[in-house]
């Protein structure tokens, strides 16, 4: 397992950003994450001794923050806001029908692995609420009729 060429020139720019690796562990750990699909044991083992890292290092940051996946996800992976106002705003409906609509529970990912379904903590857009996130795109004020629309959008089956 090693880095494309492209990803570690882009490897290489990040360093030298940063006055010490494990001040870039979290942008590495992106880079290997675009690259690589998840952070996987191996992706661990393979950044720990590509940045002279003890490999903890490297996972206690791969564990911590919800946008890293630790497993393989689904081409579109859904993470819908738990925290408060999404909460309070319906969130839990928005879970239960995602689970009916794609067969999946949390965590899981659909059999066809196009959806990968997830919880996560604040998104960041309380005043929208509920609210998910798919790949790098912010769905807010979302109902169970906006939810199906999207996800028939992402299948292809959508006309907009």
């Amino acid at each position: 397992m090693q880095f494309s060429e492209q990803a570690r020139i882009e490897y290489e720019g990040i360093l030298a950003r940063y006055p010490k690796p494990e001040a870039a562990i979290k942008v590495v750990l992106a880079l290997a994450q675009r690259e690589f699909g998840s952070i996987s044991d191996e992706v661990e083992q393979y950044l720990s001794g590509l940045m002279g890292l003890h490999v903890s290092q490297i996972h206690a940051v791969a564990t911590f923050y919800t946008l890293f996946n630790t497993k393989p996800t689904g081409k579109h992976h859904i993470q819908v806001c738990r925290n408060l106002s999404c909460s309070l705003l319906g969130a839990e409906h928005i879970v239960d029908h995602l689970q009916r609509a794609l067969d999946v529970p949390v965590g899981g990912t659909t059999k066809d692995g196009v959806f990968t379904l997830s919880t996560v903590e604040c998104l960041g857009s309380c005043g929208t609420a509920p609210m998910m996130q798919i790949d790098d795109t912010y769905y807010e004020n979302l109902t169970p009729g906006r939810v199906d629309q999207i996800i028939d959008e992402l299948r292809g089956g959508g006309t907009g």
